[in-house]
């Protein structure tokens, strides 16, 4: 008889790890209390307030809401200045909104490879690819594990470019004593449905410098200045649109707030009681860490996989048993230059300024550590898995261990 579900036998587990998002009652009670404000975008109370809260957990000076993570990062770059002809370096390892936000700002996206160690933007390759037209560095901090900012904001000084953290998936990561999207000039989060704070679609962008905040405001709301009169209310001062966040959504972010520190926590403790279970099971581990990252926040919880400790077994193989035992799991990302609006640049995003073409050509970008991760390493849990117990967290080992000891059926069938 078989052993594994993908060959037919009885799998770990039949139930399903914790749902996400999740509803409580306050949630309700706050979006009913906006509804019955009629303050439904301009000039609620609550996008203020959800602002304010925001900045101070943060620990920054400004958060400015807008409408989702992409248009975070894109409205960022111009009110850095950053635009046609200038190049901005982001890791190949990360979510399309990197790359489609410095094309929405008219930049060039150029792609440096990842630090195989925790998948984040690799210091020596940024190095090797800065030139003169480069301009910005934007380090995601992957899977809510920060980047190498010590090594990006030496890198910047040095060549004198601004630093934008792409914090999406980091919301309460910490890094040598600051939130992660306090480090830089700037920082972006996405509030999407899967994010470890969420309201469905939103985003923000947190900065310490109050002449950039002016102008993150200015290109949210199209093109007006901040504290907006009745005489200066059709004035416009930059070449923008409507980024503004609604005022449900905010409700919903404070709602959520209120309970992101006792989530993040919670699953915290299960990401790293996971980690002792894997220690004694040959071929699996998780993403480490740099010394200077004081709080890792588990977006997203990365296993690495090696197919030589399961009998050659490939890792997309490995996934689709874990899935047959009932533990949710993916392969993630793929190197962004290989998605088709890269490979086919030119006839997919004819509008790009002309000039650019003999600069741009992602069929040549090469990036062997994340080539390599992409197609035989990463393993993908959820967070909302982290939300559920410590038996959730031994089932996903129990299930490893399971493959790992009958690979052979596997690798036959």
């Amino acid at each position: 008889m078989p052993h594994l579900a993908i060959c037919g036998g009885h799998p770990v587990r039949t139930e399903p790890y914790p749902n996400w998002p999740q509803v409580f009652e306050e949630d309700k009670e706050a979006l009913l209390r906006v509804l019955e404000s009629r303050y439904w975008g301009l000039q609620s109370k609550t996008i203020h307030e959800f602002e304010t809260r925001f900045a101070a957990y943060c620990g920054a000076k400004h958060a400015v809401s807008c409408t989702n993570g992409t248009d975070a990062i894109m409205i960022a770059l111009k009110a850095m200045g950053i635009g046609p002809g200038d190049e901005v370096i982001i890791p190949a390892y990360t979510f399309i909104a990197t790359a489609a936000a410095v094309l929405l700002a008219n930049a060039i996206p150029v792609m440096a490879d990842i630090d195989p160690l925790t998948y984040n933007i690799c210091p020596d390759s940024v190095c090797r690819l800065i030139t003169p037209r480069t301009k910005a560095l934007i380090p995601v901090h992957i899977a809510g594990n920060p980047a190498d900012m010590t090594s990006m904001l030496a890198i910047a000084k040095e060549h004198g470019l601004r630093v934008l953290e792409d914090a999406a998936q980091a919301h309460g990561a910490i890094w040598n004593g600051k939130m992660a999207g306090t480090i830089g000039c700037a920082g972006t989060y996405s509030f999407q449905s899967s994010k470890n704070l969420s309201c469905g679609e939103g985003g923000a962008i947190v900065t310490n410098h109050d002449d950039l905040a002016v102008r993150l405001r200015t290109f949210v709301n199209c093109g007006r200045k901040p504290e907006v009169t009745h005489a200066s209310y059709v004035e416009f001062h930059e070449a923008t649109g409507n980024h503004r966040l609604g005022a449900f959504q905010a409700s919903l972010l404070l709602s959520g707030l209120s309970r992101l520190e006792e989530q993040t926590e919670h699953r915290i403790a299960n990401a790293e009681y996971l980690r002792r279970l894997l220690v004694p099971i040959e071929g699996v581990e998780m993403l480490g860490h740099y010394p200077e990252t004081e709080r890792q926040v588990f977006h997203l919880c990365i296993m690495k996989y090696n197919a030589r400790a399961f009998q050659g077994l490939p890792r997309d193989r490995f996934i689709e048993a874990m899935q047959k035992e009932g533990i949710p799991c993916s392969s993630g990302y793929q190197p962004m230059y290989t998605y088709a609006i890269f490979q086919d640049f030119e006839n997919r995003v004819p509008t790009f300024p002309a000039l650019y073409k003999d600069r741009v050509n992602f069929k040549t970008v090469h990036c062997p550590e994340c080539e390599r991760i992409c197609a035989e390493e990463a393993v993908w849990f959820f967070q909302r898995m982290l939300l559920g117990t410590r038996k959730d967290m031994e089932d996903i080992a129990t299930a490893i261990q399971k493959i790992q000891t009958n690979a052979e059926e596997a690798v036959g069938s």
